[in-house]
């Protein structure tokens, strides 16, 4: 008999996810890539971050985190926005073999809807967000 029960069977093929390093911890401050006004963000939750208890929440490309805005106009500071980080310093490797790092940690902020609340993408957004949320794909000037 099978090792696993009825109900993980039942799942049927799962995508293939790639494993990508999460490099930024709740807390990290990182640039706003859109052109909203703010320029600095600070990560205060990951959104469905699984983890071990006391090990703290951390983020990679793709994910959708909460921020605040740090440095910005006042109509945006002191109140959580949603943001999809499109950037990460440190290197991650694609199936090619390829390993592709930017020179900053960026996000793009989103409303709740899972729209862009900016209308431009400063700089290059890494493929990886792209897939994931396409409406920052229409928007950016340079997908890596």
């Amino acid at each position: 008999m099978s090792g696993k029960s009825r109900a993980v069977s039942a799942k049927g093929v799962e995508e293939f996810k790639l494993y990508i390093t999460r490099a930024l911890p709740v807390g990290a401050v990182i640039t706003c890539a859109d052109n909203t006004g703010a320029k600095t963000l600070q990560i205060i939750q990951v959104t469905k971050y699984k983890g071990r208890l006391g090990r703290i929440p951390a983020a990679a490309i793709g994910d959708y985190v909460i921020v605040v805005v740090k440095k910005g106009p006042p109509d945006l500071r002191r109140q959580p926005l949603g943001a999809v980080v499109v950037r990460q310093k440190y290197p991650v490797r694609r199936i090619n073999g390829l390993r592709i790092a930017f020179e900053d940690n960026a996000a793009v902020i989103m409303t709740p809807e899972g729209d862009m609340k900016g209308t431009d993408v400063k700089g290059p957004v890494a493929s990886e967000a792209a897939e994931r949320w396409p409406r920052i794909a229409n928007l950016a000037s340079m997908i890596v």
